[in-house]
């Protein structure tokens, strides 16, 4: 692209990327590479070929976010609504939170995720078929290794016919290629090479290997103690974390190829029937912003809300420990039932 040529962003386009990449910073960054070679112009390539991103830059590597932090700083500084003197909050301890719901009259679900990522390979949308197969090769030898509270089986999606692997996305557990904006970053490139998961012996924690990230550690159960899920999570990562190195930075907290999950790189949340507060969604977004919450449809992001079952969980993920953001939810939930139960 020639200096004087503007930015190839849609004239739709209201993306992060497009509001902060002036020709100028550009042109300042257009030659940089990573140790791993990516490059500006691979980073933005989402938010050209997709007008309704709304982030449109990925990062290819841990080195992204120093290489090109002219650019992704004030994107993550804005998407993440953060104060002054912002910084990854530690912590991962054990909770002891009441179950709300115990009876499941309203809470079906209880659902906790972190991202993470290992050192010495590059993110998702930056590997080769060599690399994602080394990749999971390594977790695939940690797995075997796990202690027997916490063992499972691991499975690659290429030894499974398709009806096998139908049978696993029909219970949630496989994942399918990712969607377009992820296409457009080179992260569904290859697939399902590579790709896999585990699970655990009690079905609790399920590991997703090379998808957006290179780790998805995931614990659900069904009902609303959202204490054991937290627990089981914890559980699993420290196991992971005394064998392997994860990406991150002591300020920007776990690195992930997506800018808006990096931080704690977690999403906490529920599957909540609320039968009565459909109707009342002035209420119900009321209830959610003052607990730092964000309501999803049933199937998670940009999915509709079917029979009243809403996808909640936390909005925040940096400038804010894990703790407080499980316990955010769980005085959230409190409210949002007392609500329901009162219309």
């Amino acid at each position: 692209m020639k200096a004087d040529q503007e930015l190839p962003f849609h004239a739709s386009s209201r993306s992060k990327i497009k509001q902060y990449l002036t020709i100028a910073l550009y042109n300042d960054l257009k030659t940089l590479r990573t140790p791993s070679g990516y490059t500006l112009d691979q980073a933005i390539t989402s938010g050209i070929e997709n007008p309704d991103s709304s982030i449109g830059i990925y990062a290819g590597d841990m080195e992204s976010y120093d290489c090109f932090a002219p650019v992704l700083l004030p994107i993550i500084e804005d998407y993440h609504r953060l104060n002054p003197g912002w910084s990854h909050k530690p912590g991962l301890q054990e909770a002891v939170l009441p179950d709300l719901d115990p009876e499941q009259t309203f809470i079906r679900s209880s659902r906790i995720r972190v991202a993470r990522n290992l050192c010495g390979f590059p993110f998702s949308g930056n590997m080769n078929p060599d690399q994602r197969l080394a990749l999971e090769k390594r977790v695939k030898h940690l797995f075997k290794n796990l202690s027997e509270k916490l063992s499972g089986t691991y499975t690659s999606f290429t030894d499974l016919d398709e009806k096998q692997f139908n049978a696993l996305l029909e219970k949630g557990l496989a994942f399918r290629k990712g969607d377009r904006f992820m296409a457009s970053a080179g992260i569904n490139r290859d697939y399902p090479l590579g790709r896999g998961i585990f699970i655990s012996r009690d079905n609790v924690v399920r590991i997703w290997v090379n998808e957006e990230d290179h780790l998805r550690i995931i614990a659900q159960s069904q009902g609303g103690d959202l204490a054991y899920v937290f627990n089981r999570l914890i559980q699993i990562v420290r196991a992971l974390e005394d064998k392997l190195d994860f990406a991150f930075d002591p300020k920007k907290g776990f690195l992930t190829a997506c800018p808006t999950n990096i931080g704690t790189a977690m999403r906490a949340g529920v599957h909540i029937h609320l039968k009565q507060l459909e109707k009342k969604r002035s209420l119900l977004e009321a209830i959610t912003r003052a607990y730092h919450l964000q309501i999803r449809g049933t199937d998670g992001e940009k999915t509709a809300v079917e029979k009243a079952v809403f996808d909640i969980s936390n909005a925040r993920r940096l400038d804010i420990s894990a703790n407080t953001i499980v316990k955010d939810l769980h005085k959230g939930l409190q409210a949002i039932i007392q609500a329901e139960r009162n219309l």
